[in-house]
């Protein structure tokens, strides 16, 4: 097939459709200039792709067990009663708070068919230890891990070390840390500033646990990597390739074999894309982003529950998220093939902009000391915030679209509850600025 004369007929035919709707004539060597838009992080969507777009080689696939995605449900409070309706429902893994009921919840997970991650914050020591002791009493090992993350949450750090010391020596199953990017989304960043601050965090803690006695390839294992997947499927499913390219080259760097080095994924529906607004709008959001993150290949998703963002999510709501991941898995069976983006043009093209940009944005973190002392000079929280004002500049100038909120609004969907910070712990949403 001769691409050279099939990309001059479409421009041709863009042209004449242009034409008409604008009412005055378009050059066609000029149609592919007028229709392509650029991301936050300077990668160009063009309205039209060939073979020759197709990328670099990256690693297709992660560490996800045949059959799909693990279905990872929420749980703000540990509770065991609410623990059992979700595992008897269809989920298959908890993230899960500590407190009180930890006990009570890994009393009804069975090791061998669930996995469990926690999200206990500042009660990581204690919180870890129940697991820990838990783990300890079983014929095998455990799978999930423990959710520590010092700098992004900004808590004291060594005590994380030296839990991921004990996970690679005695727990197999388990690792101790879990880089949280999703914060750096759900603070104003783009899909490469998010790659970019997980990846130096991450690098980090390796350089932590190497200092402790890991050697590379147990430190890798002691990582998983946390991101956000929002209603764009396919920055989504491009993000989640790009990291897998980016951590694999991290691993060359530390001298660690490929097979200990693949990226374990947590993808979680965005907080800051949620809207408080004709709230139902957020199921179809959801639904989006668990596409894209399970296409793009991540291990375990969590859908939000659609009011997430609102006092008390209701039951209604925990249902459907749930159900979001099991008919994408059972019913679409959209688990059952690895990487299915893998091929398309635009999609390797988009992976390969965001690999490269994200690792710009890392190179310039680790300049400045490395994510720690990029975080504390305000290096990474001036960046962010940049890219959401460009944001909200667009929202409000009409730029960028929130369906229920600045298009078609319904002034008859306002919940009768209040919006709580809880679900997106930065407080910021790309909304609230406009309910």
């Amino acid at each position: 097939m001769d691409t050279t004369t099939d990309r001059e007929r479409w421009r041709s035919l863009a042209a004449r459709a242009l034409s008409r709707t604008s009412g005055s004539s378009v050059d066609p060597a000029d149609v592919e200039r007028l229709l392509t838009t650029t991301t936050y992080d300077g990668v160009e969507i063009r309205p039209l792709y060939t073979e020759e777009d197709a990328g670099h080689p990256y690693p297709r696939s992660g560490a996800r067990e045949a059959g799909g995605w693990r279905i990872r449900q929420h749980h703000r409070i540990a509770d065991p009663g609410e623990a059992r309706r979700d595992l008897d429902a269809g989920v298959t893994s908890l993230w899960v708070a500590g407190g009180a009921g930890l006990t009570g919840v890994l009393a009804e997970i069975d090791p061998a068919a669930h996995t469990i991650v926690l999200d206990a914050g500042d009660d990581l020591a204690a919180a870890a230890e129940t697991l820990l002791r838990y783990a300890a009493g079983l014929p095998g090992p455990l799978e999930g891990g423990l959710g520590a993350d010092p700098i992004t949450r900004r808590v004291p750090g060594e005590d994380a070390t030296a839990l991921a010391v004990r996970c690679a020596r005695s727990f197999p199953g388990l690792r101790a840390f879990t880089v949280d990017a999703t914060v750096h989304h759900d603070a104003g960043g783009s899909d490469a500033e998010e790659l970019g601050c997980g990846l130096a965090v991450a690098v980090e803690y390796l350089r932590r646990m190497t200092g402790a006695g890991l050697t590379a390839g147990e430190a890798f294992q002691q990582i998983e990597h946390r991101y956000a997947a929002t209603a764009d499927q396919f920055a989504t499913i491009a993000k989640l390739r790009a990291a897998r390219r980016l951590w694999a080259r991290v691993a060359e760097l530390f001298g660690a074999a490929p097979g200990a080095a693949v990226q374990v994924q947590h993808a979680v529906t965005s907080g800051a894309m949620m809207t408080v607004r004709d709230p139902w709008n957020n199921m179809l959001r959801a639904t989006l982003a668990c596409f894209g993150a399970g296409v793009g290949g991540a291990d375990a998703v969590t859908v939000r529950p659609y009011d997430d963002v609102l006092e008390s999510p209701s039951e209604l709501g925990r249902r459907v998220a749930r159900n979001t991941g099991a008919i994408l898995l059972d019913e679409s069976r959209l688990g059952a093939v690895a990487d299915p983006a893998g091929g398309s043009w635009f999609v390797e093209s988009l992976t390969d902009g965001l690999a490269g940009a994200a690792w710009d944005w890392f190179t310039e973190i680790e300049n400045g000391g490395g994510a720690a002392a990029a975080l504390e000079s305000g290096l990474i929280e001036k960046r962010l915030a940049a890219t959401r004002d460009r944001r909200r500049d667009d929202i409000a100038n009409g730029r960028t679209t929130i369906v229920g909120v600045t298009a078609f609004p319904d002034p008859d969907e306002i919940p009768d509850r209040p919006a709580t910070p809880d679900g997106v712990p930065s407080g910021h949403r790309y909304a609230e600025e406009f309910e």
